[in-house]
């Protein structure tokens, strides 16, 4: 691919995470204005969100994979149509059930498309910044969390809660046009060692022989960051609240603390590339783990809790910025496709739980700080995982090595 074509198209690929992450902070920022007009309780969201993370799973392990057989532009373009789709139709809803299927079937989209989109993000980039060219484009996703966040106030003026869901919708659209024109069709190239060894199945070679240890390390610290970066994206709008914060200003604290995320994704990534990657996302983890301790332990201050919600929660985004950049490093680009969507489906297990797990702590009247403090759980595993870096990233160099 030319050099301007490649920008162009790494531009658009983040463009997708963008969408993706206005679209993930679009039902947590609805929730909250959809009582008066619709009679529907917050609290009542829960499946709701864990739907859209249901269908992504799903996607991610059943329909990405076919990315590595076939090409990564038809799951891409075909993935973006369908989260368009879904969302539009999501601004329609009026009931739990309604929005449940469409979020659902936002979800199967996603799940269809973004593994391929990181994973084309890492064949194109080149290979001595390919984690932090991969964390760049995902940054699309805090990106979008903010972006949607700091002006969900204004698009609510102008169109009500619906505006919320039309936005990504036709942002979708547009990049499934655009990105069905730019990539190249066909299947990833492979060579050597690569060729002899793809499978029909390359799902099956994460989860038997070598590959084994690599992807239980990125699944398991994927499953405990997505619990906690959806967690928070779900019912951080509708707990600072609690804390004596207005909407609009809980509103606006969900997409500031993205953007803090952005910034440590990128810090984050370029350590990845430069330096010792199991010690960098021990320290990060760490750090997101003090972060929700102390909110816990302190009472509600407006710019204290800023600052320390900038670490936690940021980090969380951060970390689904870092850990897809990881893959590249884990495993052979024949797997990466696979990898991704296969630690999607893994991860759901983890993301699936947080906004449950959330329901549940406001039903039982869980204050701001307690509802807090337990995303210091799941950072604090991250961190205890991460000690198993450094024996999982061995394994890809030892096997080419043997290839070779």
């Amino acid at each position: 691919m030319a050099g301007g074509r490649r920008i162009a198209a790494l531009v658009l690929l983040a463009g997708v995470f963008v969408m993706e992450g206005y679209d993930i902070a679009a039902m947590g920022l609805a929730v909250p204005r959809l009582h008066e007009p619709l009679g529907l309780a917050p609290t009542s969201f829960g499946w709701v969100f864990s739907a859209l993370l249901i269908g992504l799973g799903l996607g991610g392990a059943l329909i990405a994979p076919l990315g590595d057989r076939f090409g990564r532009r038809p799951l891409i373009a075909f993935g973006c149509l369908a989260v368009a789709a879904a969302t539009l139709a999501t601004a329609t809803a009026t009931s739990i059930p309604a929005f449940l299927v469409w979020r659902f079937l936002a979800g199967i989209g996603f799940g269809a498309c973004l593994p391929n989109v990181s994973a084309l993000s890492a064949e194109i980039a080149p290979a001595r910044m390919r984690a932090t060219i991969m964390a760049v484009v995902s940054a699309g996703i805090p990106l979008g969390i903010a972006l949607a966040g700091i002006f969900a106030p204004e698009v609510v003026a102008a169109a009500g809660w619906h505006g919320l869901f039309i936005v990504p919708g036709v942002l979708a659209a547009v990049l499934a046009a655009a990105l069905g024109y730019l990539l190249q069709p066909g299947p990833p190239e492979p060579s050597g060692a690569a060729v002899a060894h793809r499978s029909r199945l390359p799902q099956l070679d994460l989860i038997r022989g070598v590959w084994l240890l690599p992807f239980v390390v990125f699944a398991a610290i994927l499953s405990l960051n997505a619990m906690n970066l959806y967690y928070f994206s779900s019912w951080l709008p509708t707990v600072l609240p609690l804390a004596d914060f207005t909407i609009d200003e809980a509103a606006r604290v969900s997409g500031v603390v993205q953007l803090a995320g952005i910034a440590i994704g990128v810090a984050a990534s370029l350590c990845i590339d430069r330096w010792r990657p199991g010690l960098t996302l021990l320290l990060m983890f760490g750090a997101m783990a003090v972060s929700f301790a102390v909110i816990g332990l302190t009472a509600p201050d407006p710019l204290r809790w800023r600052l320390l919600l900038m670490v936690g929660v940021g980090g969380a985004s951060a970390g689904g910025m870092a850990l897809p950049a990881l893959c590249a490093y884990l495993f052979p680009p024949r797997l990466l496709s696979s990898a991704v969507g296969l630690g999607v489906l893994v991860a759901r297990l983890g993301a699936i739980a947080g906004p449950p797990v959330g329901e549940a702590m406001l039903d039982g009247g869980a204050s701001a700080q307690t509802f807090i403090v337990f995303g210091a759980v799941p950072a604090a595993l991250c961190a205890l995982v991460c000690l198993m870096l450094p024996a999982a990233l061995k394994v890809r160099p030892r096997q080419e090595g043997a290839a070779a």
